[in-house]
């Protein structure tokens, strides 16, 4: 979908702007790319601001705008393949040599991410908080595209946004008996693919610390002090190429070969997906300054990295761009 001009920002109703952000979180866990999530938002503001005059305080403003995300977002999965990560598409890991990088999907094959900002609420309850970040993990939001949507859209409401049954059937425009229905299975579908994760503490002193040593060891381009901050298992994937790579000493492999011309980087933290991130620009072959090369999201577990999600931004893709980071830095 096309982003779609909606007039000038003092058309629309303030009430509309201040949902935007959860609008967009709900959107993104529904559709896997924050991409397709800032269209969605983007319509259903659009139909809000439209429909607005007509809308008299029948029900919650919140609740009219949730109903309307709701069928923008139905609207985009008709018909469409689910998103996913590489490691989900290729029972094994591949080799760490160049090669690997034959096989190659666009863009909107795969579950794509989304900044921190972009989403999670600026303050508020804790508590709450926690929750929003674990429900943008990029595995829950891979685990999400494995129900159909409208099952989707269910567990999104109850489990992570806490609406009560009787709120999200009429949302849905169906019973309560269809909802929990809809919830059993959802759930069930969940455990059987093994794609929730675990909760996660908060980072602590010594997390931040290993973060720091991961940025230091990068930007030397160290790969055997790099390597030593990894989990014997740890995984690494790259979109949009279908490679995955597992263990400590395949990344290291990778990283020597093809992975070298990474050599001379500089990163920059941008939380992504509410896990650690970190912006990566390589020099650039023509003129000064670096330029963007991928988005690394990143999760600890134990002390260690455990897992390294490089999204790529290749061929004009623009992905900094889109998802506001700079485009060019020294």
């Amino acid at each position: 979908m096309t982003s779609v001009a909606i007039g000038p920002a003092d058309q629309l109703d303030p009430r509309l702007l201040e949902h935007r952000r959860e609008l967009t979180g709900y959107c993104y866990r529904m559709l896997g790319s924050s991409f397709d999530a800032e269209d969605a938002v983007q319509e259903t503001m659009v139909r809000a601001w439209r429909g607005l005059g007509d809308f008299e305080g029948r029900s919650a403003l919140r609740s009219w705008l949730y109903r309307i995300a709701t069928n923008v977002c139905l609207d985009q999965l008709s018909g469409r393949q689910r998103r996913a990560l590489p490691m989900d598409l290729a029972g094994s890991p591949s080799p760490p040599v160049e090669s690997s990088l034959a096989a190659r999907r666009p863009g909107t094959a795969w579950i794509e991410p989304v900044l921190d900002r972009q989403v999670l609420p600026e303050d508020g309850d804790p508590a709450e908080r926690a929750v929003a970040k674990e429900s943008i993990r990029l595995a829950f939001v891979a685990a999400l595209q494995h129900l159909p949507p409208r099952q989707r859209a269910v567990l999104i409401l109850r489990e992570v946004l806490r609406w009560k049954a009787d709120e999200v059937a009429q949302l849905l425009d169906t019973t309560v008996a269809s909802v929990n229905s809809a919830l059993q299975r959802a759930r069930a579908t969940l455990a059987a693919s093994g794609g929730v994760p675990e909760p996660r503490r908060e980072l602590d002193a010594e997390d931040r610390q290993l973060l720091a040593r991961y940025v230091d060891a990068f930007e030397r381009y160290d790969i055997d002090a790099f390597v030593r901050l990894l989990h014997e298992d740890a995984t690494q994937h790259m979109p949009p190429f279908e490679m995955w790579l597992r263990g400590r000493e395949d990344i290291g492999t990778w990283m020597l070969g093809p992975g070298a011309a990474c050599r001379d980087s500089v990163i920059i933290e941008a939380p992504a997906n509410g896990t650690p991130a970190f912006a990566q620009y390589k020099p650039r072959k023509e003129g000064g300054g670096r330029e963007p090369w991928a988005l690394h999201v990143l999760e600890v577990e134990d002390g260690r990295i455990a897992h390294i999600s490089s999204f790529l931004d290749l061929d004009g893709n623009q992905l900094f761009a889109r998802l506001g980071l700079p485009t060019l830095v020294d």
